[in-house]
């Protein structure tokens, strides 16, 4: 009987394990700036989207989305030079639907400005550096890297923390081995 309950627990914990490996790996929706009225002028550089930007993690697969009345305002992305000068005449990619989605599907940076006159130049705009899905794994537990400071391909932060999720996975790992 005790044979039986050791294999139904490694089973158990097989199954955890799995699930929790794959929970990790899932694309996911970032609202951008977390709320549904945040693609706005900002009142202050501390309210600025590239805060919020600076504090999230963006994997290959995960996508933006927006929320904004598309009678009064649009969503364009736009080149490093487009952005950092506010210029609208060419951009990538424009969106005006008010509920916009946009996938990240290269790892470095992305980078949006308002549709609307004048917005950007008093700062509606955001940078969103995605990080490969091997160095977002490798690296989970380092800080998010700046988009403001950032100038080129994307980087993997450098740390030595490791993540509770990976710790987690460990855990699990050695208990695993220890009921086999």
């Amino acid at each position: 009987m005790a044979g039986f309950s050791r294999n139904v627990i490694s089973s158990s914990l097989v199954a955890v394990l799995f699930f929790l490996l794959l929970s990790f790996t899932e694309a996911r929706d970032h609202l951008v700036g977390g709320k549904t009225d945040s693609w706005k002028i900002p009142s202050s550089e501390s309210d600025s989207l590239n805060r919020w930007a600076e504090k999230s993690r963006f994997l290959i697969g995960d996508s933006l989305v927006w929320k904004y009345d598309a009678k009064k305002d649009s969503v364009l992305e736009v080149s490093k030079r487009d952005y950092v000068t506010c210029n609208s005449s060419s951009p990538i990619a424009v969106h005006n639907d008010g509920n916009t989605k946009i996938e990240l599907t290269h790892s470095g940076a992305y980078y949006f400005i308002s549709g609307a006159k004048g917005h950007c130049e008093q700062g509606q705009k955001l940078i969103v550096v995605t990080l490969s899905e091997k160095n977002m794994r490798r690296f989970m537990g380092a800080p998010a890297p700046s988009p403001t400071e950032f100038d080129g391909p994307a980087m993997a932060p450098t740390s030595n923390a490791i993540s509770l999720k990976t710790s987690s996975v460990m855990a699990l790992g050695v208990l695993m081995g220890f009921l086999f």
